[in-house]
């Protein structure tokens, strides 16, 4: 009984992020709702966050990382448009939630870390690196492993503001552009060396 009350409650709270955080924000695409609607966010955080996985906030994992908002997935989703042609690289904040999210779409999907990424410590040819979270910017050792025409989609820190961003791979280099702001949780591993200022 208690199980049953309890998928009904997280049913309910899945149906009420789409109307009233992602329908809100603008995110109304079929497959962006229906992958959001069937996957359970609740099973990617740990059983005592499981009350706040459908808040309009990230939750935080133990180890660091992170869930980001589900507003954050959901224009990451519409933005990427991810196909059934696409072999996908997601750099895993943490969660899992957004290889699951992906997988059932896409020809192939590969899942790394942060830290693995950032180096270039990749075993794929993706065709869209999909970020689960926020980054200064993409390290010269992951831009020289991914093909020309590879796009990426991504959360992107500038000046203390987290957006949505883009971007694609193009003449050997990779350059992002800030769409809409959106909370979402920093990757450490993708910050900038600091340099001297004067």
């Amino acid at each position: 009984m208690i199980a049953t009350e309890n998928r009904t409650r997280y049913d309910e709270a899945r149906r009420a992020m789409i109307d009233s955080q992602l329908r809100t924000s603008g995110v109304n695409e079929p497959f962006v709702l229906a992958r959001m609607g069937t996957v359970p966010r609740e099973q990617f955080v740990p059983e005592d966050q499981r009350a706040a996985a459908y808040a309009d906030r990230a939750v935080r994992l133990p180890d660091g990382r992170a869930l980001p908002a589900p507003v954050f997935h959901g224009m990451l989703l519409a933005e990427a448009r991810p196909s059934s042609a696409d072999r996908v690289l997601v750099v895993d904040g943490g969660s899992g939630y957004l290889p699951a999210l992906v997988e059932p779409m896409v020809a192939a999907l590969a899942v790394v870390s942060p830290e693995d990424a950032a180096a270039g410590r990749i075993k794929t040819n993706p065709t869209l690196v999909l970020v689960d979270g926020a980054i200064e910017h993409v390290p010269g050792p992951l831009v020289k492993k991914l093909a020309e025409g590879t796009r990426i989609v991504t959360g992107l820190v500038e000046r203390g503001v987290t957006r949505l961003a883009v971007g694609r791979k193009a003449g050997g280099s990779l350059g992002l552009v800030g769409l809409a702001e959106t909370g979402v949780p920093r990757l450490a591993a993708f910050d900038r060396e600091a340099g001297w200022s004067f």
